[in-house]
């Protein structure tokens, strides 16, 4: 007979799945979603609908950045290609030849009448079909780079509108990208580092000035004659104190092989000057190597590697790497936004040292990095707000199952079949009222199935125990000291997997298996409780953190405007 629950859950799964589906299409068509419209068709889906909702821009959004370098992103894009016989005049601009192209502009050389002077002017590449998120970026990058005047900066000219399309001069630098620098062969270590040093002082001024770049890139970086690098693209530029976004929440935008974490994530809160500092280390790290840090050709994949995988050490793949700026770029690439140099001028000044000879900061504290990172949150960590009520209710029924074996042990019963019982047919009908309760609570994540099988894994070690200690003529519970071995080496795979922190479980939990060996007649009393409190204060922690979420979630979808 079908358990009723279990076909209600599926049914809800594929509900869900179906919707979530039809929206991941309507964002690969650039149709706009309005997401609270959507869960409020579908109230019993709108929790659900809401945490996924990433992964749908994800697909939709990372993908189309993904392209950039390569053929226009959109059938819009190409509309503009030979939209316009070149030369053509656009007022005090006459259009020369098309050099450069991207998912959002293209860029002409062009002469300037009234000056007699090369300039470079970029159109915006949809024109009149422009969404008005993609003016509004358009615009913003023609304002953030005229509000910077650097000389590692190219600067912006003029802001004007022609036949319905927005364009900017700016000054034209005839020199290659580091992109067809990098072609042409790897760099030298030494001018590769000047370059990147170069270029962080030139972010560091943008960042001083309030504006993250957030598109850092080889093909973003201008070669002058002179051999200095300018930055340019400001398309995705944002005001570092400024809320209101050009994007929406939760976009993921920026080209993924050089985006930090936090932007392949889309936590906007997160994305700070560490971010552009992450993608300097890419931009480093593939002028030494010859590619980016991780390689993908699915744009949603190199998401997930930015997201999950580290990179090989540039030494791995370029041999003859200096070891301390191969540790500048290790620095830059940690995926924890902490662990990397606070500022693009901390790099700058790091590379300089490195060009100096002298020694690098990078490689100072290096035992401090790696126990801070041994012991801090994985991003799968979030999976555990899931888990807080759960994990409280769980340490209850880990106490009282504990409680009653240590009296009936008191009461001298010495039945192994009554214990075996308790441990066995007990943990799985728990088990299978934890696992119905977290389906309710919605859909369940890889990971989240991961850590059921370790669960599980461990329930079949623990149920184990007592055929053994049949076959080895022991007295019932003798084996009972590896059970808080087994519950360890659970808290080591959590530990991996979700938090650092939990390896402090792990040390309770040896160190309790090593004092029920010694007070044996207290042995599951002192497993109830050490394993009781290894589940509830975590539970305790990730259950204020969901409800401090939900109550910010809330507090700000109440100021969004309607």
């Amino acid at each position: 007979m079908s358990d009723p629950v279990v076909n209600e859950s599926e049914d809800r799964d594929h509900q869900l799945a179906e919707l979530l589906s039809d929206l991941a299409d309507r964002v690969a068509r650039n149709v706009p979603v309005d997401l609270e419209q959507v869960c409020r068709q579908h109230p019993l889906l709108a929790k659900d609908l809401r945490s996924l909702w990433g992964a749908v821009v994800v697909a939709g959004v990372a993908g189309e950045a993904y392209q950039e370098d390569g053929s226009p992103a959109t059938e819009a894009a190409s509309v503009s290609e030979g939209m316009y016989q070149l030369p053509l005049r656009l007022g005090d601009y006459e259009l020369l030849e098309e050099i450069g192209r991207g998912g959002m502009g293209v860029v002409f050389r062009a002469l300037q009448i009234s000056l007699n002077r090369e300039v470079a002017v970029k159109m915006i590449a949809q024109g009149r079909l422009a969404s008005e998120t993609d003016q509004a970026r358009f615009d913003s990058e023609a304002v953030a780079a005229a509000r910077l005047e650097h000389p590692g900066i190219v600067p912006v000219y003029d802001v004007d509108e022609f036949d319905g399309r927005s364009f900017f001069s700016m000054q034209y630098v005839p020199g290659p990208t580091l992109a067809d620098r990098i072609h042409d062969g790897l760099l030298p270590q030494r001018e590769a580092a000047r370059i990147v040093s170069q270029v962080a002082r030139s972010v560091e001024f943008a960042h001083s000035r309030g504006i993250l770049h957030r598109d850092l890139k080889p093909s973003n970086i201008l070669i002058d004659s002179h051999g200095r690098p300018l930055v340019t693209d400001f398309g995705l530029a944002k005001q570092i104190s400024d809320d209101a976004d050009v994007t929406r929440s939760g976009a993921v935008l920026g080209t993924p092989c050089y985006m930090s974490p936090e932007q392949a994530a889309g936590r906007r809160g997160l994305i700070g000057p560490a971010s552009d500092v992450y993608s300097l280390g890419c931009v480093l790290y593939h002028a030494l190597v010859g590619r980016p840090p991780l390689v993908s050709d699915s744009a949603v994949e190199m998401v997930m590697m930015v997201l999950e995988q580290e990179p090989l050490p540039p030494r791995a793949l370029r041999q003859g790497i200096d070891r301390d700026l191969e540790m500048i770029v290790i620095k830059c690439l940690q995926k924890p936004p902490d662990l990397r140099y606070a500022t693009a001028a901390e790099l700058a000044d790091d590379l300089d040292a490195f060009l100096s000879s002298e020694p690098v900061a990078a490689r100072s504290g290096r035992f401090a990095q790696v126990l801070g990172r041994a012991l801090r949150e994985t991003h799968h960590a979030a999976v555990l707000e899931n888990w807080g009520v759960l994990w409280m209710w769980h340490s209850l029924v880990l106490l009282v199952a504990c409680a009653l074996t240590w009296r009936l042990q008191a009461y001298g019963i010495t039945n192994q079949l009554a214990f075996a019982a308790l441990w066995t047919v007990g943990w799985v009908a728990w088990a299978t009222v934890f696992w119905v309760l977290r389906r309710r609570m919605g859909p369940v994540t890889f990971v989240e199935r991961q850590i059921a099988h370790v669960w599980g894994a461990s329930m079949l070690g623990i149920a184990a125990l007592f055929p053994m200690e049949a076959s080895l003529g022991l007295p019932v519970l003798s084996l009972t000291p590896l059970v808080g071995v087994i519950a360890a080496m659970v808290f080591v795979v959590k530990a991996a997997m979700l938090s650092g922190a939990f390896y402090i479980q792990v040390a309770a939990l040896l160190l309790s298996a090593v004092a029920m060996a010694v007070w044996p007649a207290q042995a599951h009393l002192i497993f109830g409780v050490v394993a009781a409190g290894s589940f509830f204060f975590p539970g305790l922690k990730y259950y204020r953190q969901r409800r401090r979420n939900e109550r910010l979630t809330a507090a700000t979808r109440g100021h969004e405007p309607s």
